[in-house]
């Protein structure tokens, strides 16, 4: 893109609204470009010392955004799907920033999901060397006992060609629904199931809690998100 883009994508790429409704906007005389008001959407502005105001405010441009969403159940964790909603549709305000999803959670886990354009910071997480730390609740049909405590450190045999890395797993509570809080250091497919399938047991409800050192912000509800702090980006980054 170079450092000059379209007003209309400039303000579009920011979240102000879809591309037609700021082509409206500037036509209203609501866009001001270094102090001027401008009512042309195709007039290109540098994007490293132009400053533009929608409705007196200042908006900065930003080459990546970071989100968290607490995803809900029955939410595809996707870019696109021809059936089902994706946890990229719940990301309203960044419609043209082309996110994605840092990894997947399987549609019926709920809980935490970073999306962001950020390939760069999405490999670091995902990459197999790293072993990014990533936290997980569960309730578990079938009493959870010390002997799965100690199988999990060791690893787990999931199938005949893998064996999971050593994990911890803390008791919540044993009984018939167990509930459990399990540290993974992969993200293989249906993982946490799989670990408790190999140990005679089944996952019914599965929320995931933090990824590295990004942790889950719980005022958020199922479906609700917000951008990551700068805090919490640096501390991804650094880690």
């Amino acid at each position: 893109m170079g450092n000059t883009v379209r007003l209309d994508k400039y303000l579009t790429d920011m979240g102000v609204g879809t591309r037609s409704e700021v082509k409206t906007y500037i036509r209203k005389g609501r866009v001001q470009v270094d102090g001027q008001v401008v009512k042309g959407s195709d007039i290109k502005i540098n994007i490293t010392d132009t400053q533009v105001l929608f409705d007196n405010n200042i908006v900065q441009y930003e080459k990546f955004v970071y989100y968290m969403l607490n995803k809900p159940a029955g939410v595809v964790s996707a870019t696109t799907d021809n059936h089902c909603t994706t946890v990229v549709e719940l990301i309203k305000e960044a419609n043209s920033k082309e996110i994605f999803p840092v990894g997947r959670l399987d549609k019926d886990t709920e809980g935490l999901l970073l999306l962001t354009n950020d390939g760069e910071l999405s490999h670091q997480l995902l990459s197999p060397r790293k072993h990014v730390a990533k936290v997980y609740y569960a309730k578990v049909k079938g009493c959870v006992t010390e002997e799965d405590v100690q199988l999990f450190e060791k690893g787990v045999k999931i199938n005949e060609e893998f064996t999971t890395l050593p994990s911890v797993l803390n008791i919540i509570k044993s009984d018939e629904i167990s509930e459990i809080e399990l540290t993974i250091y992969e993200g293989k497919f249906h993982q946490v199931k799989r670990m408790f399938l190999a140990v005679g047991k089944e996952v019914i409800y599965l929320k995931r809690l933090s990824m590295g050192s990004l942790k889950l912000d719980e005022t958020l509800i199922p479906g609700e998100y917000r951008r990551l702090t700068k805090e919490e980006i640096d501390s991804l980054k650094s880690s």
